[in-house]
This record gives C-alpha cells, structure tokens and sequence, in this order.
C-alpha cells in the first residue's frame, strides 16, 4: 500500500520502502496537480510510472496532488496509489496548482522536485535533460520551453498568440530572462525551491512565473530545455481569466520589486565579472536600477488601463479607431506618470513639450498595434475579442521597450533636463552623475 495523504497530514497507508532498485540514490519527485481530471488521471499516471520505471535512471516518486476537485479524481488517485508502486497522493480542500505544488514541495524529501501536466502535453524524453543539471548541481530550477530552438509545438494560433504575448510582456516590462513561463514542465533543486516558497505570494497559475521571476532576481541559474508539445483541446484553463490574474501578478512582482522586497533568503550564484545575487542590477546603467521597476509598474497600469478602454471602446467602435483613442488616452497618463516616478522630474516648465515629445511615443505605439490588428484581421478574418487584446498586448510589449529607451536617453535625460532648471530633475538626474538623490 503507497501513502495517501489529506491536506491535514493524516497518512492513509505506512509510506513504501524506498525506491531506489539499483540504481543510484538521489530522489526525483514528480507533482501531478490535478483538479477534476477524473478521466485522463489513470491513464496519464499509468503511462509515466511506466516510462519512469522503464527509462528513468534514478529512483523516483509520482504524487498527485488533487487541490478540491469535485467529482471521482480523488479516488482515482487512491486507486493508482493502491496499484502502483511509488505513486503517492495527497489531498488538499482549497483550489489553486500553486497551492497544491506549494503543499507537496514545501514538506518534499526528495532532492529534486518537478511538476508536469496531467495531460502529458510534453514529451516526457524531456524529462531526464530538465533534471539532470538539478541532480548535477550545475542549475537551481529548470523548465521546459516550448519558445526556444529546438521545440516543437503542435498548438492552435489563439493559444500560440497569447502565450508569445505574455512572454514578451514578461521580458520587457520585468526584464525576465527565460523564455517560456508557462509550460507545465518544471523542475528545482528541493532545498533551493523550499527557500523561495515563503516569499511566492500566488497560489494559483501565476504561481510559476512569481517562483521564477523570484528565483532569477536572486541570481539563481534557470536551465531552459526544448521540448516537444502537444495542446491539449480539452484543456480547462479561462483564458481570459488568467490573462487578467496575471496581468494582477505582474503589477504585484514590480511594486515588489519598486520597494526592494521582492527577495528571498537563498544564496545566488557569482556571476562573471564578479557580481553576486544582485548582479543583475550592477550591471545595469546608473539610475537603471531603479528606473526600471517603476516603470515597469506604470506599464503595467497602462497596460491594463488600455486593453480596458479598448475592449469598452470596442462596443461602439471599430477595432482600428478603439485602439487608437485608448492609446491617446493611456499614452498623456503613462507620459506623465513616467515623468515624475520613474525620472523625478516635477514641475511644470517643460511640461508640454516633454509630453509632445512623448507623443513619439504613441505613434510608435499606434504603428505597431494597428499594423498588428490589421495583420491579424488580416490573416483570421472574425478572429475574436480575446485575440484582439493578445495581439495589443504584444505590440504594446514591444513598444513599451523602445519608450524606455526613449524616454531615459532623449525625453528625461538629465543633462537635457538640468539645461532648463535644476530645480526640475531630483533622484534621476543625482543618480546618473554617481551622487545620491536629496
């Protein structure tokens, strides 16, 4: 009998003898979170118990953890446990992956914990590339990419957009470094994960994106493995939902990150040249390091406040003319907003033409986004309101990147802007010239 347990604990069964069989003695633990998934639970379990045990050389443990479900995956899970050595369940009362990955890698003894998909999207030859640096000590947390060279991905373009999209926004809004957030195939060093789990917040999708935006703020190395992925048609995910919770996450991460609390008591990595944990904020430009989590949350906030006006808009309105009249409007708050808590520049000389100049801006932002719609329409005549907002979200990903830029080396520099009134510039301006803001 293999162990099954409640979120409370409470074994169902003494816990099996360790599953090592000859071969060498360090622990894979593979997490299933699963919520009414009574039909494809068996099957999937069934087939990667096999593929481990046939393929896999070190021993290994399967836990599914079922966060609420509602209908028979519960006692699917206890008779797989029942059946099949080294297969585990645990039970929790509350909804949430994060939180069902939280509950089992949190009181894991296993020295690499991974995660995958019910649905087996991914191609599990993937499985020992994504472990072994884990197990070599070589990286601290590993994903599959279906983003990077080398994958390939079957998956319809609805998925295909949206996913880019979010990725790019990731990258240029909170400077992330890996490719691919979201695929359900990730694996971390036990006593690394058990580190950062205090300091992730989300208990639902954004889950993984917070643990590895945490993770790489800390300087620990992130291992990306191609892989080959399949999209599941009966996949239950709300898209529009976890857009939205997402975009919530992210705004959550960058205030975070503004306040300097976005940390996590785990050691990094030196990096080349010297840097430590924080090496990525001492490699970056003077005044940079603070620029850029200010900005990236009024990005954010715009971000959101312009799909909201889009998608209002949109009721009256005709895709092209809504996206241009809640760029304006978005484009004159972001102008100013970035004026004063991104550049410290105050007061009202100047004013007028920094926004006109800003204005740069939003044609950049108006070429890129109309020409995306346009394309879209383009190539998926009718395609739906849902497509529509992840094809500005990635145009707006884009030229949120060169507004940046823009603005930091022509618009707010400080010599331009200590050549009009010292009075004007505060911490930006200290910043650049290596002294401390007054």
């Amino acid at each position: 009998m293999n162990h099954v347990v409640t979120e409370r604990g409470t074994p169902a069964g003494p816990p099996p003898p360790s599953p090592n069989g000859g071969r060498r003695g360090r622990l894979v633990e593979v997490v299933i979170p699963v919520y009414n998934e009574e039909r494809v639970l068996a099957a999937s379990v069934e087939r990667l118990h096999a593929y481990l045990t046939s393929t896999f050389p070190y021993p290994f443990r399967i836990t599914v953890a079922d966060n609420a479900s509602t209908d028979a995956t519960w006692r699917a899970a206890v008779d797989l446990a029942a059946r099949l050595p080294h297969v585990h369940a645990t039970r929790l009362e509350l909804k949430g992956r994060g939180r069902a990955l939280r509950h089992v890698w949190s009181t894991s003894d296993a020295d690499v914990v991974a995660y995958m998909d019910v649905d087996l999207s991914t191609d599990l030859d993937a499985f020992l590339p994504l472990v072994a640096p884990l197990l070599s000590g070589h990286s601290d947390l590993a994903i599959g990419s279906r983003l990077t060279r080398g994958s390939a991905v079957v998956r319809g373009p609805r998925r295909e957009v949206i996913s880019r999209c979010y990725n790019l926004l990731l990258r240029t809004a909170l400077a992330a470094r890996f490719s691919d957030a979201q695929c359900g195939f990730k694996a971390a060093r036990t006593e690394v994960v058990q580190a950062l789990l205090p300091s992730v917040e989300d208990e639902e999708w954004f889950f993984d994106t917070e643990l590895l935006l945490l993770a790489e703020r800390n300087g620990l190395r992130i291992h990306e493995v191609p892989v080959d992925w399949v999209d599941d048609p009966d996949s239950r995910v709300d898209v529009l939902r976890t857009a939205r919770d997402d975009l919530r996450g992210m705004a959550r991460v960058a205030r975070r990150m503004l306040t300097g609390a976005f940390r996590a008591p785990v050691g990094g990595r030196t990096r080349p040249g010297g840097a430590g944990p924080d090496g990525a904020r001492a490699e970056l430009p003077a005044g940079m390091a603070r620029q850029l989590p200010a900005f990236a949350v009024i990005g954010v906030i715009s971000t959101a406040a312009q799909l909201v006006l889009f998608v209002l808009l949109r009721t009256v309105l005709g895709p092209l003319w809504a996206n241009a009249l809640s760029l304006v409007v978005t484009t004159v708050g972001n102008t100013a907003a970035n004026r004063r808590f991104t550049f410290g520049v105050t007061g009202s000389e100047r004013a007028f033409r920094q926004q006109m100049e800003g204005g740069l801006a939003f044609l950049l932002g108006l070429v890129l986004s109309t020409g995306g719609l346009a394309a879209l329409h383009a190539a998926a005549p009718g395609a739906s309101r849902a497509v529509e907002v992840a094809a500005l979200v990635a145009a707006n990903a884009v030229a949120t990147l060169v507004r940046f830029l823009l603005m930091r080396a022509w618009i707010f520099h400080p010599r331009r802007v200590r050549a009009h009134g010292p009075s004007e510039v505060h911490a930006t301006a200290a910043e650049e010239s290596g002294g401390t803001p007054s």
